[in-house]
This record gives C-alpha cells, structure tokens and sequence, in this order.
C-alpha cells in the first residue's frame, strides 16, 4: 500500500512515523506547502517526497492522509473522492456548515471513504468510559462534566485561522459527549471569557468557555476549556449515575493538586499538551486507518460524525454571541440544508 501524506507539520510528522513503520504500508509520499520541511522528513523516514499536491495523484497512491492548514482540508478532500480514493483527515472538515456539508457530499457522492481524526475515540480511559455507560455500569446517566485545558496558548498565527476555542478545542469533547453516551445534544447555552492575554481580543476569540448541554435523555452535561492552565495539560470526563460513577484522565500525571490532608499528591510530572497525553491514540487511529483502507473493518469516525460535532461548536458559538440557548438542529437550515 502506497499512501500519500499532505502537510508535515506536528501531527502530519506523527502520522507519517506511524505509517512508515507498519507492515502493511509499502511506501509513503510526502508532500507539504514548504517543500523543504516534507524533504527532510522524508530523508529521515526513508520515503519519498513530492514538490506538490498534484504528484500525490499523477504519481499514484492508495490513500491519502490529509494533515494541512485548516483551510485546506475541504478541497483536498474532494480532490481524493473525486481520485477514488480513501482518505484520512485530521479535524475539521472546514470552519463552516456549508463547506463542512459540500465536503461530505462529494465523499457520499463518490461512494469512498473519509475518515476523521477524532483521536479520542481511541484513548484508553474514554473507551474505557464508553463500555462503562453502554453496559450499564452506572445506571441512568444524570451529569457529564468534560473538560479540556491547554497548558499554554497556541501561537498568535494559529489562533486566527483556528476558528475558535468552540470549534478547535471543545469540539473534541462534544465529540466525546455523544460517542461515550450514545446520545444527541438538543440544546447547549455558552458562555466566553477574553480576560486573559490580548491576543485572543484580537483575534474575536475568548481563552476560556463554558457551555451546559442537554442531551435526548435529559442527561444535563458542562463542558469547559481553557487555553490558560498554568499547571499543565489537563482533560478529564466525569460520568455520574445513579449507581456509580467514573473518571476519565485522572491518573498521576493529572495536573491537580487536593486540598484535602489525606488527599493525593500534585503530580510530579504533569501532562504538558495533547500530542504527549493522546500518543498512543493518535497512532491507533492511523493504524484503523489502514484497517480501513484494507476492507478489514468499518469507519471509526467519518463526516457524519464529524459534522455533528461541528454542529455543537458551532451552536455553542452562537449561544456565546447571541447570549441564548441555542439548539443544535435550528443550524441546519438554508444553504447548508441543501447538503443533508
């Protein structure tokens, strides 16, 4: 199997590694916007690098894994349905409903495979507390509280092209909502803080977020994030019901101090960001990928899915601005309604 890889960055440097060293993967293509970067990747993994986008095709590939700029991903996505071919995309699709939408069409269209990067889902501790909710463990289900907060801001050019702490941040943990629960968000009410450094003013984004979801049950869930957690990288789920409940993320490496006499320790060595906490999960969803891509088992998280967390991102920023609930399903209307 020959697989094409568009963008090497952080995690296209992962993803590459990942794919370079499985069994079932012959050879890989790099490409990326600075051709020097994809070379010398490509000169430290043993692999082949292209000037651009088109010698991915012209050169011929069985896959493509799509790990450029945010803005990119949309088109290029398109471009492999449109080749035939299955494709891996780190989230999102695009930074709106409708690109998001038009995207996911052409995939539908041509009968081929998207897969998106939603890493999580391959995490121990949220498989973990899926299997705990859908057997029962916990009874009924009455509180959820996720959370994710950065250790430190992303850089300033980041921020305004991210699409917001809604949309690049949480939307992992709304994804987390429904896969882990098995149900749908009906209503969320958000609010935004920019009280922290300048930058995230100027780029119309706030550095801390809270939102209230409802979920089809009636399971009430807060969901947080912060771009500004001095004491490291932390994400946890907490899942309550009526005959138990867990944790997902707590573990010595937690970046949480007790106040308690007989509590625990602050951890020694505390989570310092995502690519660390998540490792093993970002390679296991690679290595589904190519599971994939052989026919040997299904799509772990195509656009579908990945649209519906979209869809919350995007209700909970609206929510933010208009300082109303908002649901979710009210977003799916006008030109974006012409994709579903």
């Amino acid at each position: 199997m020959r697989i094409g890889v568009i963008g090497t960055g952080r995690i296209g440097t992962i993803h590459a590694h990942t794919l370079s060293r499985h069994r079932d993967v012959g050879s890989l293509i790099l490409t990326d916007v600075d051709p020097a970067r994809a070379q010398a990747l490509a000169h430290r993994l043993g692999e082949t690098s292209a000037p651009g986008v088109d010698e991915i095709y012209t050169w011929g590939v069985d896959a493509v894994v799509i790990t450029a700029a945010t803005s990119a991903h949309a088109d290029l996505i398109g471009r492999a349905a449109r080749a035939g071919l299955p494709v891996f995309c780190e989230k999102p699709i695009a930074l709106d409903l409708a690109g998001t939408l038009q995207a996911i069409t052409e995939v539908e269209t041509a009968g081929t495979v998207l897969q998106m990067g939603f890493q999580r889902r391959f995490d121990a501790g949220y498989t973990g507390a899926r299997e705990a909710v859908r057997s029962g463990r916990l009874g009924r289900l009455h509180t959820v509280r996720a959370m994710t907060s950065d250790a430190e801001p992303p850089p300033a050019g980041y921020l305004a092209q991210s699409g917001g702490l809604y949309r690049d941040t949480l939307i992992h943990d709304f994804d987390m909502l429904r896969w882990v629960t098995g149900r749908e968000v009906t209503e969320v009410y958000a609010a935004g803080s920019d009280a922290g450094p300048a930058v995230f003013r100027e780029s119309g984004d706030v550095d801390t977020g809270a939102a209230l979801v409802t979920l089809d049950d009636g399971t009430l869930a807060s969901v947080t994030a912060t771009r500004l957690n001095g004491a490291g990288y932390d994400v946890r789920m907490e899942l309550a019901g009526e005959r138990d409940q867990i944790v997902v993320g707590l573990d010595d490496r937690t970046p949480i101090a007790s106040t308690e006499p007989t509590g625990p320790p602050a951890a020694d060595k505390p989570w310092t960001g995502f690519l660390e906490r998540f490792g093993p999960a970002y390679e296991a969803e690679l290595i589904a990928f190519v599971e994939v891509v052989r026919g040997e088992r299904a799509n772990p998280c195509d656009g579908r899915e990945a649209l519906q967390a979209l869809l919350i991102a995007e209700a909970c920023e609206l929510s933010r601005r208009e300082r109303r609930p908002v649901r979710p399903a009210e977003l799916l209307s006008g030109s974006a309604a012409a994709y579903t």
